[in-house]
């Protein structure tokens, strides 16, 4: 059986990882700034993960939901305490883009409303209304499209009002910090007068922060710069450190009835076992603290590369753009200096999305390898 082939691949084949670093099959060492989509947070393999998911599937890697699970319990206290969204209620899935369906539907379950309202570069995941919000024709099915979506552009709240004012959105979707899109976000006045419109016009206010939450920004949730306060927050990437999780933040406003969300494998043992062992390396080791230390440093010293337009994001979601495309410098980076990093619909702009373990010497790394290629 061959496999089904819808990713163009690099040429390189990793065996093992350790903190920054990544070796391949070769043994040829790699500076990862990318983390995979953003996805590790506390350093690959890092012993106290490695530790807690190994003594956990020598006890009970896996129940269904119908028994009692304690350390779902634990986690949704560890995340309150250290996220400060101490209201809100946990329902753990798989993936972000299941976090963002779930997330839908129970807007839609709460004011019978059928309509989503996006934003333009938005992206939200690859699944039925998930895909659908996401602002590329590309990756959505005509299956998707029976969706019913409005979008407009990011700081428009005029354009927004003018649609929420006809009473069919059921929810607001909006990353505070664009992903994929390439690292645009809005100003407070913007998120403020979203949160307000949505308010007036009995809308849900999903605030996306599959990429952006778990300390991603030097905040814990990238909204939380703006003071407001949504009604349900999506995570994901950052929350299992690899191991496939997610779950939405529910606010305590809304009253949960049985089958109205539901998983088979969501919050699961391991799950549960990986998301609390990340949080307690994040709250023990100040990651938060080293991503505000360490982006202040990388902003300071990159302003001086040659070509460089704009440096965009906050924290460790960052996007370099340049006068000029970039999928050649990308290639240039991986293939002659070994560093790992990402890319945008934006053709002129890199993604630096490393572990939030990161430090300035791996910064001065990557820096030297750009300045020589630039």
């Amino acid at each position: 059986m061959s496999l089904f082939k819808v990713y163009p691949l690099f040429d390189i084949t990793p065996v093992k990882a350790k903190d920054v670093l990544v070796y391949d099959d070769n043994g040829t060492e790699y500076l990862d700034l990318y983390g995979g989509h953003a996805v590790i947070s506390i350093g690959h393999s890092h012993p106290e993960y490695v530790s807690a998911i190994s003594n956990q599937v020598a006890q009970l890697g896996f129940y269904s939901n119908a028994i009692q699970n304690p350390l779902q319990e634990e986690l949704a206290e560890t995340l309150a305490r250290v996220s400060g969204c101490s209201d809100y209620q946990l329902f753990m899935c798989n993936s972000g883009a299941e976090a963002n369906e779930n997330a839908l539907k129970l807007a839609s379950f709460h004011n019978g409303k059928e309509r989503i309202l996006a934003f333009r570069n938005s992206f939200h995941g690859r699944t039925s209304a998930a895909v659908a919000a996401t602002d590329n024709p590309k990756i959505v099915a005509p299956l998707n499209a029976q969706q019913q979506v409005d979008f407009v552009e990011l700081g428009d709240l005029e354009a927004v009002e003018a649609i929420l004012v006809k009473n069919e959105t059921c929810a607001v979707i909006v990353e505070c910090i664009q992903g994929v899109g390439g690292l645009d976000e809005s100003t407070t006045e913007f998120y403020k007068g979203l949160e307000k419109l949505c308010r007036q016009y009995n809308t849900l206010f999903i605030a996306d922060e599959v990429q952006s939450g778990y300390g991603r920004t030097g905040d814990f949730f990238a909204f939380q710069k703006h003071g407001i306060t949504p009604d349900v927050i999506s995570l994901a990437k950052g929350m299992g450190n690899g191991f496939p999780v997610g779950g939405i933040l529910i606010h305590p406003k809304f009253e949960a009835s049985f089958g109205m969300l539901g998983t088979t494998f969501g919050g699961n043992h391991l799950a549960c076992a990986a998301s609390l062992a990340v949080l307690k390396v994040l709250e023990h080791e100040n990651l938060m603290t080293n991503v505000k230390e360490v982006s202040d440093y990388f902003i300071e010293q990159a302003q001086s590369l040659k070509g460089l337009k704009n440096i965009k994001g906050r924290g460790l979601m960052l996007g370099l753009e340049f006068d000029f495309k970039v999928a050649d410098l990308r290639k240039q980076l991986i293939h002659k200096h070994k560093i790992f990093t990402g890319s945008a619909n934006n053709p002129n702009l890199i993604r630096i999305l490393p572990p939030l373990t990161v430090q300035k010497q791996h910064i001065d790394q990557f820096l030297t390898a750009l300045k020589s290629e630039l």
